[in-house]
């Protein structure tokens, strides 16, 4: 009981010096169950979805699930009509409908602008039926009754601002539907996003799946008393036991959409937890830092306590529960905070369109379970050394003024312990680098960040006293005697100054890693582009992917002004090599210009020749790894269509980014073994101007695709930019993240200097007593605080340029070759540590600045 007393009075005496730690373990866990929180809520919303929108039991064909969301010929797979009456006949079946939806489609207004959700959530087509009633309800005008009516639901139409008798045109592969609104429909659950419009079934067979005669898939309803399971069985029995279908219940129907969403889920949440882990990373340093300073100003004290009876072990479980305390309330409102945080981001994303509402707010009991555990954990973990340094000091450190002495020999053991980490992870980047193969590398890479890492934080100490003594002398020399103080306060505890940097060390080492690489990549790509593109322009869908339709195609090639416009498809197939292996390869079929279009190396044979009749081309990596060589027949089994046997005319090099490892053949020799309805659409399409005509035509083709908006139109220069763009906005998302553990860091350096001016309290009052001013005192800590923090960001920024540069590679075994190191972004980081040093200072240094000098010598110790 003495020690739990012992430590709560510490622990309330220090309150004001815990305080950032506590924020520090409150931000952690906040990030962790906020995390957890915002998952969990998306699963909750979209297992709703599914289970309210999925009939009894589903009838599909078995190959359904392979057609993505983006079919290949633009019309996804069906089954006969005449399936409904044949399934209704099933006992137990009180209904049974045909169901038409395609993702393959896009709808705009009357001006063409893309009423599709900008998050990348679907835009759904279909008939409306009563099953649809499951989820939604028809709160404006009716239902469509012909070709020129759709019904959209009510989210889009309040986005867009869309009325009843406003027209809307769906784009399918099929055709363009043009018809006015009948009606608006409200989900009953929550829509995460998706743009849904319903038409007739006669037009949604006819305009989405290309025949009167055909649905998507069967929805039946049981009658009462009938589970789900029999009518499953009853259905299967009238069907014959065919195994051409597949036949769901209302709660596999609903597992099957949740395991396709879920993989997505549990990316974005374990990527979010591992920027938690960093965080909780860094407040570990805070956290050491806090409790080693306060032992240290209480050496006296704990001396008076073992010098009364105290052991060792009181003395340490003492400093340990103060951890405990410190933990459990830094965590109750880390959980609490969360959960706010989860709401934000709930908010964030209803503000970019996915909706999410917080009536399906969920937090699940582990959730605050595994924040308190998580945070009292590691609070308990980094006061563990603090706490056993306590338990050291003998009573006779109660005749001594406050402060624990170094131990010379422990730190000459540390530097070497790191000196052996640092080099032994050096060693590991090295062989990095050396690497024939990117997975090989990457094992090395991953030892090399985690030894070096490892390393410099143990043998930070020793760093401080020689990168903050350089620092000095270009910075705080200039300050004079007031700079030359700061110097040494820095320098005083150099274990405590290497944790401080330390911790800011890691948030910055992982952004100049990711910007030589986001750089790096940039730069490959474009000299690629240079080398290797000779077309002028590109067309594709670079949000979603989805083919061109063919309208969208003939309207390109209607355009005038080009020499060439080349077709530019992939298409499904398995290939059979001589030696009997047979893989899923895939053949990119395109026209004899893309020759020109793209610059590839023939490294045996005449790529020109590949172009020939029944000819194609291979990658040097799978001849290699199959024993192929030109002039070999390979049997090509197209997915959509017959089987072909190709000759092999050309063998292309893959030391490329571009293609790698694509096997080209002529878009003729395709259409020759596969029907016009199932060839597969463009992904792509390649433009030549006219020599001089390069304005002109850039301008013809982005009028001829203003009916389709979501293809753009591309010549070098803008490609170029939009992967820039691309990589950049993914890089600001790291970087983001990443900001929670730098904001921890700089907590840090606030905790330590904080503490540092309550420890030289007295040593302050003397400064002042002969002749120290305020505001050369308050200069002296924002020198110190700056110095730090530049001292943080130089180990950060190298650690992390030279990660960035084996990354880099790396990715050079794959084609990015080129290694840039984005000095503009370094320099600037490591000026706004300086800044960051500044901030961090302004609360110490003012509260240094109001002491009253008499009381500061006075203070004991």
């Amino acid at each position: 009981m003495t020690v739990w007393k012992t430590s709560m009075r510490n622990f309330f005496a220090h309150k004001g010096r815990m305080a950032l730690s506590a924020v520090a373990v409150l931000l952690s866990v906040a990030f962790v169950c906020g995390t957890l929180v915002f998952t969990d809520t998306m699963n909750t919303t979209f297992d709703k979805l599914f289970a309210v929108s999925s009939p009894d039991v589903t009838v599909s064909l078995k190959d359904a699930q392979e057609n993505d969301e983006h079919p290949a010929n633009g019309k996804p797979v069906s089954l006969p009509a005449s399936l409904v009456p044949q399934v209704e006949k099933a006992e137990g079946v009180k209904k049974a409908e045909g169901v038409v939806f395609s993702m393959a489609v896009t709808v705009v207004d009357s001006e063409n602008k893309n009423m599709g959700s900008d998050t990348g959530a679907p835009t759904i087509a279909g008939n409306w039926t009563d099953n649809d009633l499951r989820s939604m309800e028809i709160t404006s005008g009716h239902a469509p009754r012909g070709p020129t009516e759709v019904m959209i639901d009510a989210d889009t139409a309040k986005k867009h601002k869309l009325e009843i008798g406003d027209e809307l045109r769906t784009i399918a592969a099929t055709g363009d539907i043009k018809a006015k609104i009948s009606g608006i429909a409200s989900f009953t659950v929550t829509n995460p996003g998706a743009a849904v419009i319903y038409l007739d079934t006669a037009t949604a067979q006819k305009s989405l799946l290309g025949a009167p005669d055909v649905f998507n898939q069967v929805a039946v309803t049981a009658e009462s008393g009938v589970s789900h399971t029999q009518l499953k069985k009853n259905v299967a029995a009238v069907l014959d036991g065919s195994t051409a279908y597949k036949l769901q219940t209302q709660q596999e129907a609903t597992e099957a959409n949740k395991d396709s969403m879920g993989a997505f889920l549990d990316v974005m949440k374990y990527a979010m937890l591992g920027f938690a882990g960093i965080a909780f990373l860094v407040g570990i340093f805070l956290i050491v830092n806090t409790f080693s300073m306060l032992v240290a100003q209480r050496t006296r004290e704990i001396g008076l306590m073992r010098a009364i009876g105290s052991s060792r072990k009181q003395v340490n479980r003492s400093v340990l529960l103060e951890a405990v305390l410190l933990g459990i309330v830094g965590s109750v409102l880390g959980v609490a905070a969360g959960i706010g945080l989860a709401v934000g981001l709930m908010k964030l994303m209803g503000a970019v369109g996915m909706e999410l509402s917080t009536r399906d707010l969920t937090v699940a009991w582990t959730t605050p379970a595994i924040g308190l555990a998580l945070g009292v954990v590691v609070t308990v973990l980094a006061a563990y050394i603090p706490a056993r340094r306590a338990g050291k000091i003998s009573p006779m450190a109660a005749l001594r003024d406050a402060g624990t002495p170094a131990d010379a020999k422990s730190g000459w053991v540390r530097a070497g312990i790191g000196l052996v980490l640092t080099g032994a992870g050096g060693a590991a980047l090295w062989a990095t680098a050396q690497a024939d193969k990117a997975t090989e590398g990457s094992g090395y890479l991953a030892v090399g960040v985690l030894l070096t890492l490892i390393g410099f934080i143990v043998i930070g100490p020793l760093l401080a006293g020689v990168v903050v003594r350089a620092l000095s002398v270009v910075i705080l020399r200039l300050f004079g005697p007031v700079g030359r103080l700061a110097e040494r306060n820095a320098l005083r505890n150099p274990r405590r100054t290497g944790a401080t940097g330390a911790a800011l060390m890691i948030g910055l080492a992982l952004v100049a890693c990711l910007s030589v690489v986001g750089s790096s990549m940039v730069a490959s790509a474009t000299e690629e582009l240079d080398k290797s593109v000779g077309a002028d322009f590109i067309v594709q869908d670079t949000g979603t992917g989805r083919p061109i339709v063919p309208q969208a195609a003939e309207a390109l090639r209607a355009v005038p002004g080009l020499e060439h416009l080349t077709d530019y498809t992939y298409i499904k197939a398995k290939v059979t090599a001589p030696d009997g292996r047979t893989v899923d390869e895939g053949i990119t079929a395109t026209d004899p210009t893309y020759q020109q279009d793209v610059r590839r190396t023939a490294v045996a044979g005449d790529l020109a020749k590949a172009y020939g009749k029944n000819a194609m081309s291979v990658g040097e990596d799978y001849a290699e790894k199959h024993g192929v060589k030109v002039g070999d027949t390979l049997t090509i089994a197209f997915k959509t269509g017959e089987n072909a046997k190709l000759k092999v005319a050309a063998i292309t090099s893959d030391d490329t980014n571009i293609d790698r490892g694509a096997m080209y053949t002529n878009i003729t020799t395709a259409t020759s073994h596969i029907a016009a309805d199932n060839m597969p659409q463009n992904v792509a399409m390649f433009g030549k101007a006219e020599e001089g005509k390069e304005k002109e035509a850039y301008a013809a083709l982005k009028s001829a695709l203003a009916e389709y908006p979501v293809y753009k139109v591309q010549n070098q220069a803008d490609f170029k930019e939009d992967l820039k763009n691309q990589i950049g906005q993914l890089l600001n998302i790291v970087y983001g993240l990443l900001a929670l553990a730098i904001i921890v860091a700089v907590l840090g350096v606030v905790n330590t200097l904080a503490l540092s001016v309550v420890e030289r309290t007295r040593e302050i009052g003397l400064m002042r007593a002969i002749g120290l001013s305020r505001r050369q005192l308050r200069r002296m800590i924002r020198l110190e605080s700056v110095v730090i923090a530049l001292f943080g960001a130089l180990l950060g920024l190298g650690l992390g340029m030279g990660w960035g540069t084996a990354a880099q590679k790396l990715l050079a075994l794959e084609g990015l070759e080129v290694l840039e190191i984005p000095w503009p972004t370094i320099l600037t980081v490591f000026a706004c540590s300086a800044l960051v040093g500044l901030f961090a200072a302004l609360v110490p240094a003012f509260r240094a600045g109001r002491m009253n000098v008499l009381n500061a010598i006075a203070t004991d110790g």
